[in-house]
């Protein structure tokens, strides 16, 4: 039956040649287009049906132009590859073992046996993304692994000559060598633990490859990864044999089938601090920094006074706000059904909860510098309640609210209108090539381009010229007061007092070791680079989110960006013999301002963290003289030096990060005007100054394509 209706639906070839009067802008009044007219009294098309036409279409096209190495040609093929695109919204799941994000991120995305729950202890150092299959219908996870060369390194620390079984991170090596090795691991050097029969089941690991699975069923895929995602005890004698290659993933990837919640969205089940190793914790650096949105999910009964949620949240929040690029918090309140009998009560609390997460958040200085009271929204949810519904109706356990967010972030109506529209764009200027119509206009309409793209310049140049004097000014008052307080910021890192001196010395130890970092096992993670740049930080933190805000809303620069206009529509009335290439002009605008705010987005993160990795370089030296100590009075040693260190370098350190960071910014405003200016000086000269020879008739095509265009911008205009 669908077949026949499309076939139905097909229009009579229309005339190969485009008339004047033809509503390439979508203007016309007269009579609505071939396309409006197939949906009067239908629902319109769906985007994803509207986008693989176009695609069509535009494969076809490629291949009709001219094969032989023409300037053209060559750009228009370029053009059209890209205009491929794909949006993917990232969610980071945050919550400690036994807060439900497993059983919660089952429940939303309607897959109840995919991630294991309950009777396993979650291992923290594994980062698992869930997104869609779109290539076939069966559940797949790639599984990444850490390098061959780390674990060896990892072995030789704790087991080669020097080894440091003093080291706090001990307990947990010894931890991982029972799940990889059992019993075999008595009396092994890190050289023999190396030894290929250890890895028969994991080839892939040796070869620094991906291991792939496929499985027919959720549940089955969930089966077979337990041993790669979650931390296990053997209980029995059937697992004494059995190897648990938990301690070598790096990241797992399950991609599951027929899922329209995750076709442009990927979850990532998070751990809550990053992770020791070095790869693996910069992979949950740069997973949290390109998330727009973040879930915190922890038991209702201490929502407001969970000690771990909130450290997850404070010590993450800079990587997230200033130095990424999430726009929204969601605080999920877990199991709110719990040890509640009535319908009253449960909303009674789930009330309460609310109110006290809204107000703990409004007092957490740390968070507030970089996210408004706005960002977050306050869930309390329960899967158990949302599968059997025993006192709340559906709802009440505001799991739909949840579906229906991850609904929004997969609507992909914009990223449809700009491919239609790039490719609209694509058809015009190709049949305003082949028409060769307006050469003798042509001398007139690049002069007036050529002096509305100086002043339109200008007037993305002025802003950004006032943001960097403003930075300047920001990072000049905070050099001074990190000069007169890093000594302080820096006793209160190293001198904890309250802390047993043998634990203490560890910990220390682990820092230097580290380059100024340590993750515990539990507890808030140190950074003493960030702790030191704290006050460079705080000094530029209310500017830069304004400068560079996360709200999509808003652009870059005071919007500056955005509002850059050649001003084609007015040209067009002007030179009407060139209309076709000025419309191919307006959507290579639209789409260079798409690109750059996507860098812009991408690059400000840099720019943000350049001040802590700036100070971590110049504390090196130091870390370096403080690892070297060993026996006695080792813990006062490396406090001492540190200390030296610091009050030596306070001059030159604080300047140091001000000057990249002004560097970095300097060179990509440069940048950007520079990729502006080029883009549309290249898109004017092959539209408007190059020949057309050999360039194919696609009249037909781009009436197509138009009328798509005009039903998408319908879509967007209606209520």
């Amino acid at each position: 039956m669908k077949k026949l209706f499309l076939l139905r639906c097909v229009r009579p070839p229309v005339a190969p040649v485009i008339k004047r009067k033809l509503d390439l802008q979508g203007e016309s009044s007269k009579s609505q287009s071939p396309a409006s007219k197939r949906h009067c009294g239908t629902k319109p098309r769906p985007d994803s049906e509207i986008l693989t036409k176009v695609k069509s279409i535009m494969s076809f096209v490629k291949k009709r132009l001219p094969a032989q190495d023409n300037k053209l040609s060559n750009f228009l093929k370029d053009t059209i590859d890209d205009l491929e695109t794909d949006k993917r919204e990232v969610v980071g799941v945050f919550g400690k073992t036994g807060s439900g994000k497993s059983f919660l991120i089952n429940a939303v995305i309607g897959e109840m046996n995919l991630l294991p729950t309950g009777s396993v202890c979650a291992c923290t150092s594994v980062m698992i993304e869930v997104k869609a299959n779109t290539q076939n219908k069966t559940y797949q996870a790639d599984i990444e692994f850490i390098t061959k060369e780390e674990w060896k390194d990892e072995l030789f620390q704790f087991l080669g000559d020097k080894a440091g079984q003093e080291d706090e991170d001990y307990p947990e090596f010894k931890e991982k060598l029972s799940a990889l090795y059992g019993e075999e691991k008595e009396n092994k050097t890190s050289e023999m633990l190396m030894e290929k029969k250890y890895f028969k089941e994991i080839p892939e690991f040796l070869e620094n490859k991906k291991k792939i699975l496929t499985c027919e069923s959720a549940e089955k895929l969930s089966t077979t990864l337990v041993g790669f995602t979650k931390v296990t005890r053997r209980n029995s004698k059937d697992e004494e044999g059995k190897r648990w290659y938990w301690p070598l993933v790096k990241c797992v990837t399950i991609k599951v089938p027929n899922n329209d919640l995750l076709r442009h969205v990927t979850l990532v089940d998070l751990p809550g601090n990053g992770d020791r190793n070095k790869s693996r914790d910069n992979m949950w650096k740069q997973v949290v920094g390109s998330c727009s949105t973040v879930w915190i999910v922890t038991d209702i009964d201490r929502a407001a006074a969970e000690k771990e949620a909130w450290q997850i949240l404070e010590s993450a929040s800079s990587l997230m706000g200033n130095g990424g690029e999430c726009q929204h918090i969601l605080f999920i309140c877990s199991k709110s059904d719990g040890s509640l009998n009535n319908r009253e009560a449960i909303l009674d609390r789930n009330m309460l909860a609310k109110t006290e997460v809204s107000k703990r958040f409004s007092e957490e200085k740390t968070i507030k510098k970089q996210f408004s009271d706005e960002c977050l929204k306050v869930l309390t949810v329960t899967s158990t309640e949302f599968l059997v519904k025993n006192h709340l109706n559906l709802d009440e356990t505001e799991i739909p609210k949840l579906k229906e967010f991850l609904k929004k972030l997969n609507d992909c109506h914009s990223e449809t209108v700009n491919y239609v529209s790039g490719a609209r764009g694509i058809l015009s200027l190709i049949q305003g090539a082949s028409r060769r119509d307006g050469a003798d206009k042509n001398t007139d309409v690049c002069t007036d381009l050529d002096k509305k793209m100086k002043d339109e310049l200008d007037k993305v140049r002025k802003p950004m010229e006032e943001a960097y004097k403003a930075f300047e000014k920001c990072l000049s008052e905070g050099v001074e007061r990190s000069k007169s307080s890093c000594e302080s910021d820096l006793m209160s890192v190293i001198d904890s007092r309250k802390v047993t001196g043998g634990a203490f010395h560890q910990t220390l130890k682990s820092v230097v070791n580290k380059g100024g970092t340590h993750k515990p096992k539990k507890g808030k993670p140190i950074n003493l680079n960030g702790t030191l740049a704290s006050c460079l930080t705080d000094s530029i933190d209310e500017e830069f989110k304004k400068t560079f805000p996360n709200e999509r809303k808003c652009g870059p620069f005071d919007d500056v960006i955005n509002k850059f206009s050649l001003d084609t529509e007015k040209l067009i009335g002007k030179y009407k013999d060139v209309e076709l290439q000025l419309i191919f002009l307006k959507t290579e605008e639209d789409k260079i301002k798409t690109e750059l705010n996507k860098i812009i987005r991408e690059r400000k993160k840099t720019i943000y963290n350049s001040l802590t990795e700036t100070i971590g370089i110049n504390m090196q030296e130091g870390y370096d003289q403080a690892a070297t100590f060993k026996g006695k009075d080792t813990l006062e040693n490396m406090r001492d030096t540190l200390e030296m260190h610091v009050r030596a370098a306070k001059n030159i350190m604080f300047k140091e990060a001000k000057k990249e960071l002004l560097k970095q910014l300097r060179d990509f405003m440069k940048e950007i005007l520079e990729k502006l200016k080029k883009t549309m000086q290249k898109s004017i000269e092959l539209s408007l100054k190059t020949d057309g020879d050999s360039i194919p008739d696609v009249a037909q095509q781009l009436k197509e394509v138009n009328d798509y265009y005009n039903d998408l911008k319908a879509q967007q205009q209606s209520p």
